[in-house]
């Protein structure tokens, strides 16, 4: 069977992602940061739905351990898709009181980390491969006053995108990018704010944050051979923002 590796697949976006991209000919590689527990259920809901799964507990900072998981996607079977998730924030404030470990552990995970999975996939991919790279609308806004830092790194990931996705047009390869918007995930409450959805909802012109489930839709119509010609883009998926 095929593989696609999705990475911070235990909860949120990647959950999500992971539970719509079940089928019966491909199998899953759920890549987890610490909560072993979330990451086998999502495993088992891509079973009830009648694909394969199994979990990967990794660092993407670490470049040596995203190669221990994509040498166990090799385990799996051909790679044919990575969803580049795995992301984290730090408590929100302003980038002139935020703590310098705060900033380059961001920098480690959602731009470093991204590089080394796309670098491990791009190895792998063969015709008919795609990436999808998880930015953020906050690439273009900035995210003022509460994560400018953030921000930056989202930037970064849309210049990945574009880029590596002409590196590997010859080689039939697809790369283009999803970029929520304010969405109801947890990762609110890990940054401190757990009401920010709430909160920001009257600033979104359809005037309600979105749905793990509502990026995922997206997420796998640009892993879908169906989309054979679009690369290189940023998929905005923030409600008009």
């Amino acid at each position: 069977m095929s593989v696609v590796v999705v990475t911070g697949a235990g909860r949120g976006i990647g959950a999500a992602a992971a539970r719509r991209l079940a089928a019966p000919d491909r199998v899953l590689l759920l890549a987890y940061r610490r909560d072993a527990a979330a990451a086998a259920a999502v495993a088992a809901d891509v079973r009830a739905r009648g694909g394969a799964a199994a979990t990967h507990a990794l660092d993407t900072a670490d470049p040596a351990q995203v190669a221990g998981l994509f040498a166990a996607a090799d385990g799996l079977g051909p790679l044919v898709g990575l969803v580049n998730n795995a992301g984290i924030t730090s408590p929100a404030g302003r980038l002139a009181d935020t703590d310098p470990a705060d900033l380059r552990r961001v920098v480690e995970v959602n731009l470093l980390g991204y590089l080394y999975c796309a670098r491990e996939a791009a190895r792998r991919l063969g015709a008919g491969g795609a990436i999808v790279n998880v930015s953020s609308a906050a690439a273009t806004l900035g995210s003022p006053g509460e994560y400018v830092h953030y921000a930056a790194t989202k930037g970064a990931t849309d210049t990945l995108t574009v880029g590596l996705a002409r590196e590997l047009a010859g080689a039939g390869v697809r790369v283009n990018a999803v970029a929520p918007g304010v969405i109801r995930t947890d990762i609110h409450a890990l940054s401190g704010e757990p009401g920010r959805p709430d909160r920001l909802a009257g600033r979104i012109p359809l005037g309600r944050p979105g749905l793990a489930e509502e990026v995922a839709e997206a997420i796998a119509h640009l892993l879908d051979p169906a989309s054979s010609y679009t690369t290189g883009a940023v998929v905005r998926v923030a409600g008009g923002l």
